[in-house]
């Protein structure tokens, strides 16, 4: 019987074999290289490489994150600077980047100080100095990830990424650029580092849904969010007096012995942008824009809060405004009877601000806006526009689909527009938007009435 050709070297080893004995043992040989070849590549997905990916539910933004962000693969940005609610979208904006092109951000640092123009009077501060580090982690596992620069390997040089700039670096080749960098042979570097323009100028690429994400991931550290406690407890406990006295009271029949105040008490919350810089901005952006509701007076201000429909009193109104209004009087006064106005100096608590710088400061007096049963901003400040997407949020948390048509909880109002009643426009934050354009500069199109 003649031997197949495939089996002929088999005789070298003096095995003469037929033809159904040599492929059995051919397809033995085969099978046993495939397992030693194979074998050790199964085993290492499912351990030690398995440790380098955090696997992520929403794939829209890359291809590439199919398989997980790389957490041995990293982005570095430069320097987060300006206000504190610039610096949130800036560094948002670096953790959707760092997403798209499956990457590790490391964290960033921070600016204590504000300066628009003095960049080397910038204050460094490190991220987990303001925000819990390992919270983030947890509440945005999945989504995105933040590293430490003590996780490098130094295994390679980090790849310098410059950052286009000038009209004609449009967002369109800007997420090409983004698109070339998330491909070999930029897989290969263990850091991408960008390099150029702080992150909040660069182009955006991601819908509010997913800032929000982010936002919802910032956790103040714990010293912080003890003084934002004590802030908003003092605010509560002036607030009770009043309305303890009207419910205690003889007409009521209610004996103060017998039933202690126990429910919490609301205070209204008012973002105040009426300081010197801001009225040259606002007026200016208004000439620009051919738009009248950007600036209000004082007055305005006073009037549009007294005429929120359906607005229990007494309430106390949180005052959030500049360090340089805090000795101008004239804030306190000529606020409607029961609405009663406090800052942080006549809380008490100037002396305890002032022993953190400025970021901290922000960050103290943003929580306890946020925190307020009602709030009221201008629609053309970030800080503004950031708390009321924080208290959307919430609504969307306990389940609210839609604004419309209901007394929804939190209502938030921009007293820069006119609303019912001579009061200010009700406020939510348009969930579906495709990027976060009109949060970051403002707008005067805003939603009381969204589906969520």
């Amino acid at each position: 019987m003649d031997v197949p050709p495939y089996c002929k070297h088999f005789r070298v080893f003096g095995c003469h074999l037929n033809s159904f004995a040599c492929k059995c043992v051919v397809l033995a040989f085969i099978a046993l290289i495939l397992r030693a070849v194979l074998l050790p590549t199964f085993h290492n997905f499912g351990g030690a490489e398995q440790s380098k990916l955090v696997f992520i539910s929403n794939l829209s933004l890359s291809l590439g994150q199919k398989f997980g962000i790389r957490k041995d693969k990293f982005l570095e940005v430069p320097q987060i600077v300006w206000g504190l609610n610039n610096q949130k979208i800036a560094f948002a904006r670096a953790c959707l980047t760092a997403r798209f092109l499956n990457r590790t951000l490391l964290m960033p640092s921070l600016s204590a100080s504000l300066f628009y123009k003095e960049v080397e009077l910038l204050e460094p501060i490190s991220f987990d100095k303001v925000f819990q580090f390992k919270k983030f982690n947890s509440l945005c596992n999945g989504f995105v990830q933040l590293g430490e620069f003590s996780d490098l390997r130094n295994r390679t040089e980090a790849f310098e990424l410059q950052k286009g700039s000038g009209r004609r670096w449009t967002p369109e080749r800007d997420l090409y650029q983004l698109k070339q960098h998330n491909e070999d042979p930029y897989n290969e570097f263990e850091v991408i580092r960008i390099i150029g323009k702080n992150p909040f100028l660069w182009h955006d690429h991601w819908p509010v849904k997913d800032y929000a994400k982010v936002f919802e991931c910032l956790v103040l550290v714990d010293e912080i969010m003890n003084e934002v406690d004590k802030v908003v407890s003092r605010i509560r406990e002036i607030g009770a007096a009043p309305v303890r006295s009207q419910n205690e009271s003889p007409q009521n029949g209610i004996n103060p012995a017998e039933k202690p105040f126990l429910q919490p008490v609301p205070y209204v919350a008012v973002h105040m942008r009426i300081e010197i810089d801001w009225m040259i901005h606002c007026k200016k952006l208004e000439q620009r824009s051919n738009i009248s509701q950007i600036c209000s007076s004082k007055e305005e201000i006073m009037e549009r809060v007294g005429n929120i429909a359906g607005l229990k009193t007494p309430v106390v109104v949180y005052l959030a405004v500049a360090d340089s209004l805090l000795h101008d009087p004239s804030i306190l006064s000529g606020w409607k009877e029961g609405l009663i106005p406090y800052e942080k100096k006549k809380l008490g608590f100037e002396g305890t601000y002032k022993k953190f710088p400025y970021l901290i400061q922000s960050a103290i007096d943003y929580e306890v806006c946020s925190r307020a049963d009602v709030f009221v901003g201008n629609s053309f400040s970030t800080f503004s526009n950031l708390i009321v997407l924080d208290r959307t949020q919430k609504l969307i948390r306990m389940g609210v689909t839609s604004s419309c048509g209901v007394d929804v909880r939190w209502p938030s109002y921009a007293y820069n527009i006119l609303g019912e009643a001579k009061g200010p426009q009700r406020w939510m934050t348009n969930m579906s938007g495709s990027s976060l354009q009109a949060i970051s500069y403002g707008s005067n199109d805003i939603s009381c009435c969204v589906d969520l």
